[in-house]
């Protein structure tokens, strides 16, 4: 029973794993994804019949903060961080949170938006709400300035900035929306953070690691459940001795 209850456990958590794999695979062309790596660790199984045995479960998923490739765009609206740090957005439920998707648009109603809908936050921590401008422009550092619509082409107005922060990245986890949240509350700008502006920043998915991984956890899976039915054959063989003895 013990090989039984081993093998099950490292089937399921190998199962897991491939989920995260599959899921990093996916996002290979997603803006500013962050690789995730599925983490266990065992626990004892308390209590009769089996109290040496223990059990693996789910002790979360570790973002891999490698930056991505950045490809230059030349959109006046794409930008990438460079080095470590994060874009402020405004989640679904209203909190704060963070990406780093650069793929800015502007909304039919003036708000400044990444490409999967979340609003940036500027100054305040609030929304950003252009007026109606002839054309956008970011800065480096974040500030947003633009020509007010019947304005002179030089007649450049700032209008809001970008909030830019960089806390630990032992502070960050990621969320089910895909965005990341700092643990210790929200975090504070960073004024000397630079963005690299008509640029994206790739995901930083290996999409050969990736392949490699999905073809590990198959074989490994295969192994568990092979082990899985010997050990019933062993069992049904020992039962068929018992009754004939």
């Amino acid at each position: 029973m013990d090989t039984l209850w081993i093998a099950a456990n490292g089937a399921r958590a190998i199962l897991q794993r491939q989920d995260v794999v599959t899921n990093n695979l996916a996002n290979v062309n997603t803006t500013g994804y962050r690789a995730a790596e599925a983490q266990f660790r065992a626990l004892p199984v308390y209590g009769e019949p089996l109290p040496s045995n223990a059990y693996v479960t789910t002790q979360g998923n570790r973002a891999d903060f490698q930056e991505g490739p950045v490809n230059h765009t030349g959109r006046n609206l794409d930008v990438a961080i460079k080095g470590p740090g994060w874009i402020a957005v405004q989640a679904q439920n209203g909190d704060a949170a963070y990406t780093r998707n650069g793929d800015l648009q502007v909304s039919s109603s003036g708000i400044l938006s990444t490409s999967d809908g979340h609003p940036v936050l500027g100054q305040g921590g609030a929304p950003i709400s252009l007026p109606p401008l002839q054309s956008v422009q970011i800065g480096a550092d974040g500030t947003i300035s633009g020509v007010p619509v019947g304005g002179q082409p030089n007649a450049l107005v700032v209008v809001n900035r970008i909030q830019l922060v960089n806390p630990p990245a032992t502070q960050m986890q990621r969320g089910a929306d895909g965005l990341f949240r700092d643990t210790k509350g929200p975090a504070q700008q960073d004024g000397s953070m630079q963005l690299d502006v008509g640029a994206l920043e790739g995901s930083n998915v290996n999409p050969v690691q990736a392949m490699i991984q999905i073809l590990d956890n198959s074989r490994a899976f295969e192994i568990q459940t092979k082990l899985m039915q010997t050990v019933d054959q062993n069992q049904q063989a020992a039962t068929q001795l018992l009754n004939v003895s």
